[in-house]
């Protein structure tokens, strides 16, 4: 199901969610190849995207193979966003879009994230600015509220769209919840429900079903997806043709999640280099393995070494005799 955002066409209506740490360059490629509409870089604050250290312009670098790419951006003065948009703009994102919904403390702490949702003006002047800043389209990724007593997502929707923005993401829970309970579904559908523009449901999709559920019970157009793309990087690609078909694509097989995994590791090294690649992949590594026999003890080997040349090898003398035994 196409997904139109601005000028801006994407070929599904499911999306990558940006996640720090995780949606870096090699693991956003691999989840386009699989099939996704739309890939979204790891949180960059604007203040630090002005001036540009190595670190952050390697989290907003993108490739051919990823476009469309958004690039997320994090910052308290409109001046700071637009400047870091326009940059962006000219290191060729397609979209750029703007966190009001991160609730780490230490983002919160500098009244950046989720913390804006306590701060309307400010957010809609940020918004403004953004929109001003660019040709390309601005979106904005939000949670419901601040807390329970304060889900204001329906106003500052209201507040997005006069600025400009052309489209909005939620996730369903307050700041204060974190990740603990159950998304809202049916809250976002208030969301919906007071915009006009695209609405994208986020928030505990793990399943096909549960990414049906989520637009059934929200009205909303589209679903982004997160945690349940650890290790399950052709997720969102069976998510898209569960709601385009109605069937239920299977994972791929063991010598494919194999493949993936060690493409994705030289990924990895190629763009960090060998130790820090080595020690970013691990956590995906784990991921990958979680489920599968005896999985633990091949997660301590990977975790124990230190050799970057060695997890290939890890790897394979890991997955090789549970490929024989599924043969």
């Amino acid at each position: 199901m196409a997904y139109q955002i601005g000028n801006v066409q994407l070929d599904s209506n499911v999306m990558l969610a940006p996640m720090a740490g995780v949606t870096d360059m090699p693991f956003r490629r691999l989840v386009k190849s699989f099939g996704v509409g739309l890939v979204v870089s790891e949180m960059i604050a604007s203040k630090a995207m002005i001036h540009a250290n190595k670190k952050t312009l390697r989290m907003s670098t993108g490739c051919d193979d990823e476009f469309p790419m958004s690039v997320q951006l994090a910052g308290t003065d409109p001046d700071d966003v637009a400047e870091a948009a326009k940059l962006n703009e000219d290191r060729g994102a397609a979209i750029i879009d703007l966190n009001m919904g991160c609730p780490a403390k230490k983002v919160v702490n500098g009244y950046s994230g989720s913390a804006l949702m306590k701060d309307e003006c400010l957010a809609g002047r940020i918004m403004e600015a953004a929109v001003k800043a660019v040709r390309l389209p601005v979106t904005l990724k939000m949670r419901t509220g601040w807390d329970d007593d304060n889900r204001n997502a329906p106003t500052l929707a209201r507040i997005a769209e006069e600025s400009g923005i052309q489209s909005i993401v939620v996730h369903g829970r307050t700041r204060q919840q974190f990740y603990k309970g159950r998304a809202d579904w049916d809250f976002i559908g208030e969301v919906k429900r007071s915009v006009s523009i695209p609405v994208t449901g986020n928030g505990d999709v793990n399943t096909v079903d549960d990414a049906a559920d989520l637009l059934r019970r929200s009205g909303a157009d589209g679903v982004m997806i997160g945690r349940g793309t650890y290790g399950r990087p052709w997720f969102p690609s069976q998510v898209a043709h569960f709601l385009a078909t109605g069937e239920r694509l299977p994972d791929p097989d063991l010598e494919i999640q194999m493949r993936t995994i060690l493409d994705h590791y030289d990924a990895m090294r190629g763009h960090y280099g060998n130790d820090l690649g080595m020690r970013n992949a691990r956590k995906h590594i784990g991921w990958y393995s979680k489920g599968l026999p005896s999985s633990a003890e091949f997660r301590a080997g990977v975790f124990a070494c230190n050799d970057p040349d060695g997890v290939p090898d890890l790897v394979r003398a890991y997955f090789h005799p549970l490929i024989e035994r599924a043969a």
